[in-house]
């Protein structure tokens, strides 16, 4: 049986964030118009506030520290260029903007294998020489019981290499269009839903194709997920963007941003309690300047344990 969730999760500390001009485009979540002044400064405490959380709550939190060079302003998101996969696997995602293709790091990979046990390793990142992309747990949002991986198709999800994700992992792809309320293509499915054990939190009318919708719903249910359906404007306050985690006494945590927490209607958070203890952090400034929350942030280690 595949874990949905795991004890072990990487965040890259920053050390140059700010709002990224290449991924603007694409990313409706990105404020233009929000406060830059000591925005470095302010993500590293709501980075060191999010870490402290998820450690006080029993988290294997592995930390690296971002590299002054290259300019990597997106490097707190990890989750976008990088997997890990129980059977020891590895994947590197081909990813849109130039400036974030420069996330990717071996050494990063190296200094896991020391703790993990990697049995291969898999680049996909060549097809950014065809313009075509695929950001990791982003861009497809993974069942991993179930092995289904769920991705609205965007500039930054690409039909064919999401296939070929799926038969080199195993998954099914379940794809389909998703918009925001101006009709604008959602970048990333990790924004509009997210799958736990037992639950799922999904905006469901940013699905505009009835069949796609019931397409997403039904297989939902079938794979026994309890579904919390959210609205267009609790989905921009970042509530699709939790992750189920474990902590090391293997109880279940869902983690997500103050904002998301705060967006909840008491019934959605009591649905929710039932699958783990809801944790939260203020991550305001990553959250406008980055267009990305608390999922983004973490990376989920799955590779087997070195014993």
């Amino acid at each position: 049986m595949n874990d949905q969730s795991t004890s072990h999760i990487l965040m890259i500390r920053p050390v140059n964030f700010g709002f990224n001009e290449q991924t603007a485009e694409s990313n409706a979540f990105q404020d233009r118009h929000a406060d830059k002044t000591g925005v470095n400064e302010k993500a590293q405490a709501e980075f060191d506030g999010i870490v402290n959380i998820l450690r006080e709550n029993g988290v294997d939190v592995i930390v690296v520290d971002d590299t002054p060079e290259p300019h990597t302003p997106d490097s707190i998101f990890p989750n976008n260029w990088v997997s890990f996969h129980d059977d020891g696997g590895i994947f590197l995602y081909p990813m849109q903007a130039e400036n974030r293709r420069l996330e990717r790091r071996e050494d990063i990979i190296n200094g896991l294998e020391d703790q993990f046990k990697v049995k291969h390793i898999i680049d996909l990142s060549r097809f950014e020489e065809e313009h075509k992309y695929l950001e990791g747990t982003g861009s497809m949002v993974l069942d991993r019981e179930n092995k289904i991986a769920y991705a609205c198709i965007s500039p930054r999800t690409d039909p064919g290499v999401l296939a070929l994700f799926c038969e080199h992992a195993g998954y099914k792809a379940i794809s389909f269009d998703a918009d925001d309320e101006k009709g604008q293509a959602i970048y990333h499915t990790n924004v509009l839903m997210c799958v736990g054990s037992g639950f799922a939190v999904i905006c469901l009318d940013s699905i505009p194709d009835p069949y796609e919708k019931i397409m997403v719903k039904e297989l939902l249910v079938s794979t026994h997920k309890e579904i919390v359906d959210i609205s267009f404007e609790q989905m921009n306050h970042f509530a699709g963007n939790m992750l189920e985690v474990k902590n090391k006494a293997g109880e279940t945590i869902i983690v997500m941003s103050k904002s998301a927490y705060d967006s909840l209607l008491e019934d959605q958070k009591i649905s929710l309690k039932k699958y783990g203890k809801l944790v939260y952090a203020d991550i305001s400034t990553i959250e406008t300047n980055g267009g990305g929350s608390a999922r983004c942030m973490m990376a989920e280690v799955h590779l087997p344990v070195v014993n």
